[in-house]
């Protein structure tokens, strides 16, 4: 372990939010905000969902997303109110790895009939409660462009930037449970990498920066605002090691996100939706087990 990284074992350990929290997550400029249920108030009359382009879905959730960073989308929804303003996000995207669809939708055609539900962000306007309703119409309208199979991560550890604060308040799915989704467990169970400002540094990005692919750039440019030195043509190899370090990155072991299933389409078309994952009580108790990694 490094210097650098010794004295970070000495911040907050990750903790995880408690699952029967009545509080409703919501964003603003990557700030997280929340509205209590007992609030209610949420009028369906005055909201319309429907599709939107990949350019509005990017810069909304760039804006207001904690960790300021879209997904490989295939299908973008927007809510608004009746005065047409955008207040919130969902984007089914393609996840890194295809065993996240094909594992627990063994039957689906990954990234067409069966998706990940990468990005859902809602405006603190937005009533308690109304995040059921939203997913409702969204999983709605997916459903009629042929997907049947939708895979959902909550991430129940909180993040926090090198000064305390706290940066990412962590969830676990409770708007996942009221709308009947499936638990299937935790994912799996690996080491992230945390940049001072609390947000991750996704394997995603570590890859493109390793085979240089288009987008690479950026993430040398975000690694070099926190210290890292230019890379001025180094293998990728060779410098990530130092970039990192440089960069005062964090690595942290994560006992894996929680996550949820569900079906779509008509009556018919859920019923024949094979899961071949198990179906596990929904998580009712909170894991305080994250550790500061070598």
């Amino acid at each position: 372990m490094t210097p650098y990284l010794r004295q970070l074992s000495l911040d907050l350990a990750p903790l995880e939010v408690s699952p029967s929290s009545d509080w409703c997550q919501r964003w603003r400029d990557g700030r997280p905000r929340w509205r209590h249920r007992s609030e209610g108030g949420f009028d369906a009359t005055q909201y319309e969902v429907g599709p939107i382009t990949d350019r509005t879905a990017k810069a909304y959730v760039e804006r207001h997303h904690y960790a300021r960073t879209y997904v490989a989308s295939r299908l973008r929804y927007g809510l608004w109110d009746r005065r047409g303003a955008l207040l919130g996000v969902a984007v089914l995207s393609v996840p890194v790895r295809g065993e996240v669809l094909t594992r627990p939708f063994p039957h689906l055609v990954p990234f067409h009939e069966s998706l990940e539900l990468g990005r859902l962000v809602l405006a603190d306007r937005v009533a308690a409660n109304g995040e059921s309703w939203f997913l409702g119409r969204v999983f709605r309208l997916a459903g009629r462009e042929g997907v049947r199979g939708v895979v959902s991560f909550s991430d129940p550890v909180a993040r926090h930037n090198t000064a305390g604060g706290l940066v990412f308040p962590g969830h676990v799915g409770i708007v996942y449970q009221s709308a009947n989704a499936t638990y299937a467990g935790r994912g799996t169970a690996r080491t992230i990498l945390v940049l001072p400002d609390g947000r991750t540094l996704n394997e995603r990005a570590l890859s493109k920066l390793r085979t240089l692919d288009v987008g690479h750039e950026y993430v040398e440019h975000v690694l070099r605002r926190f210290g890292a030195p230019p890379r001025r043509g180094a293998a990728p190899s060779a410098w990530i090691p130092r970039a990192l370090v440089a960069a005062g990155v964090r690595r942290l072991r994560h006992p894996g996100n929680h996550r949820y299933l569900f079906r779509l389409g008509d009556r018919a078309s859920r019923r024949g939706v094979v899961i071949s994952v198990p179906s596990l009580p929904y998580p009712k108790s909170t894991d305080r087990s994250p550790t500061q990694a070598a």
